[in-house]
Formats: structure tokens, sequence, C-alpha cells
């Protein structure tokens, strides 16, 4: 049930649970009252409202800022790195994968799983992902672990400008969203991972391939790490 409500979401992201015991119906031939939905997509961390990870609701001590990337297009490697959190399905049991992106060259600067929504995967992936540069903008949704000044502290630290999501907009980070679907449609749907070290043993294959081989029309079929690397 939670691994095909996982694929309704990638694909539509704006349904709530009224939408989801539709579609699991249709789609599926799943049967599920709408209280049963609503408890599974809070363990799966999904919001009934827009779609976004449990995490971005926003902690009411924690200060936020505001989106700094309207009408502002990423223009060179470092310029604009955003990040999210995203659940992955196994089987009998589920992870979650928090990642870097590089907006300009679609390189995954760093990425890391964990068995909950606790901070220190998040904490390390930044921690790890500035060893190998500085953005000049840090983009993320409002979520705790991101306003949080564990997180925040770390981009201050490297001067990083801090860009957060409008609150319900998804879109404002499209490139991770899109990144999400990618990850999931061409390999861990395929894979039916079982373990967390069995995915992360995966991942570490794919995002090699995705950074390092996968061609993207975006970039003029060019390779996320060579568009990267180029100075």
């Amino acid at each position: 049930m939670m691994e095909a409500m996982d694929r309704i979401y990638t694909d539509l992201p704006f349904y709530g649970s009224r939408r989801m015991v539709t579609e699991l119906f249709d789609r599926f031939s799943l049967v599920a009252g709408r209280h049963r939905i609503r408890r599974l997509m809070a363990i799966m961390g999904l919001e009934t409202t827009y779609p976004k990870p449990k995490t971005s609701t926003a902690h009411p001590l924690h200060a936020t800022h505001p989106y700094l990337l309207r009408n502002v297009v990423a223009s060179y490697p470092n310029h604009i790195w955003g990040t999210d959190i995203t659940y992955i399905p196994l089987r009998g049991g589920f992870c979650y994968l928090v990642a870097l992106l590089d907006w300009y060259s679609r390189y995954v600067i760093h990425w890391e799983l964990s068995p909950t929504l606790e901070i220190f995967f998040c904490l390390n992936n930044i921690t790890r992902a500035l060893e190998r540069g500085t953005p000049d903008i840090h983009n993320s949704d409002q979520g705790s672990h991101f306003t949080s000044a564990q997180y925040t502290d770390i981009l201050k630290e490297k001067n990083v400008s801090i860009s957060m999501d409008g609150r319900g907009r998804c879109m404002d980070n499209i490139f991770t969203e899109r990144l999400w679907r990618t990850v999931k449609y061409e390999d861990v749907y395929l894979r039916g991972y079982s373990t967390l070290v069995e995915v992360n043993t995966g991942l570490t294959d794919y995002f090699r391939f995705y950074n390092e081989k996968r061609r993207h029309s975006s970039l003029q079929n060019r390779i996320p790490k060579e568009v990267y690397e180029t100075k």
C-alpha cells in the first residue's frame, strides 16, 4: 500500500488523502479507507495539503528565510544548490533520502540515507557537500531540519546565502522534485530494494551513473559531472 502511495505521490504530489483513496483503487485496485491513508501518509512523511515531506512543517522557534530565487537563473556551477528529503520504500519498511543538487549542472553534490527523520543525516550531508564546493545560494523548504540553527549555522560559517521556498510552493524547488522522480523511476521502483544496506549500495551505483554517464536534454545532452567541473 505504501509503495503504491509513493508512486502516486511521485506522479501527482498535489493529491491529498481523498484523491489518494480513489487513485489507489483506480490504478492499483487497492481498497483503503481515508483514515488509514492519512495514517500511512503521516508515517511516510507526506502532507495532505501540498507536496512536501512532513519535515516541511516549520518549527515554531526556528527562523525562516525569504525565497531569493524568483526570476533568478542558475548561471554557473555552485551558483545555487537545492536540497530536499524524500521517502524511499523498502520491502517491509522504508527509509529517507536527502540530497544536494547543483541547479546549473544537475550534479548531485552529496546524498545520505537514514532510517528515521532525525536531523543528523541532513547535517552530515551538508557538511560533506561543503567539502566539495561552496554555493552562493542554498535553497530548501521551510522544514524543521533546514531551518534549525544546527543546519543554518553551517551555511552561515561559509557565508552562503539562505533561500527558502514559500509555504506550499513545491515549484520553488522544482529541480530537486524532478530529481526524485528520476531516481525513483529509473532505479528505486525497478530494483525493489529490501534493506537500507541494499538501497545504499544500489543508489551509490545509480548516482554515479546519474552524475558521470546520464546525459540530460536540459544540458544540451551533456553529462552533469562534465558541466559541474567546467571552470
